[in-house]
């Protein structure tokens, strides 16, 4: 058996999520149809992330099993041709036996858009959020989170999680043009961890409170604490790292 990486993109406001699900449209179902019509046999895939109904990728990645050795190339053609526009097949390669898509991730990299003047060509790919905002304070939550490794008050009630340890190693407010972007990158991501962190950041830095506000939610451990609320269509996974391979 060859196993291979596939590195996919898509608009997920057109999918109930990514992981495969019974009787709803999700990426991986959707990936699994293109690779077995394609390759004529079942095809099972295995994902590196997990993402939320709405929530777009730029990169997420599968690892499948084949018997024979594919035309890259020629595969990621077909693959195009025969699914709808909003998935994308970005780039095929194949990896030793023992990869895994999940597992080998070094790092995840995640982006939350958000636009404050009404656009209707955003809509649905970045949070309108037409309301001041301390932008010094969200630049202090932001670095406040490379502190911590505990972040059980970002991750929602009963995921089936051994830890909620994650080491953050980038954390920041980027802007834009006429946007402002949070960027996290770490090890790992609680269930709803991304869209937690913005959204008590948002709220932090538009009540008027400080990093150390901040930094009590997240000491609390307790995610009633925190802001779950930001829509899933302002975030994007970004960029998904892996260790070189050698075949």
């Amino acid at each position: 058996m060859y196993r291979y990486y596939l590195e996919v993109s898509y608009d997920g406001t057109a999918f109930a999520g990514s992981q495969v699900q019974v009787r709803q449209r999700t990426v991986q179902g959707a990936v699994n149809e293109a690779l077995s019509t394609i390759l004529r046999g079942t095809v099972e895939t295995f994902g590196a992330s997990r993402t939320d109904m709405g929530v777009h990728a730029l990169c997420n990645v599968y690892h499948f099993d084949v018997p024979v050795l594919l035309d890259e190339q020629q595969l990621l053609y077909k693959l195009n041709a025969v699914t709808a526009p909003s998935l994308g097949f970005n780039a095929l390669y194949r990896v030793p036996g023992n990869a895994n898509a999940r597992f080998d991730a070094l790092s995840r990299t995640y982006r939350y858009r958000i636009y404050f003047r009404k656009d209707p060509f955003k809509y649905g790919r970045a949070l309108f959020y037409p309301f001041k905002l301390d932008r010094d304070t969200l630049h202090d939550t932001a670095a406040v989170l490379s502190d911590y490794t505990d972040f059980t008050s970002f991750s929602k009630k009963n995921s089936q999680t051994f830890t909620n340890n994650c080491q953050i190693m980038r954390s920041c407010w980027e802007s834009r043009e006429d946007e402002l972007h949070y960027v996290v990158e770490a090890n790992r991501f609680l269930r709803g961890m991304v869209r937690a962190l913005v959204g008590t950041q948002l709220k932090i830095a538009r009540a008027g409170l400080a990093a150390a506000d901040f930094r009590a939610i997240i000491e609390a451990k307790d995610c009633s604490k925190a802001d779950f609320s930001v829509t899933g269509n302002g975030l994007y996974l970004e960029k998904i790292t892996y260790p070189p391979y050698t075949l």
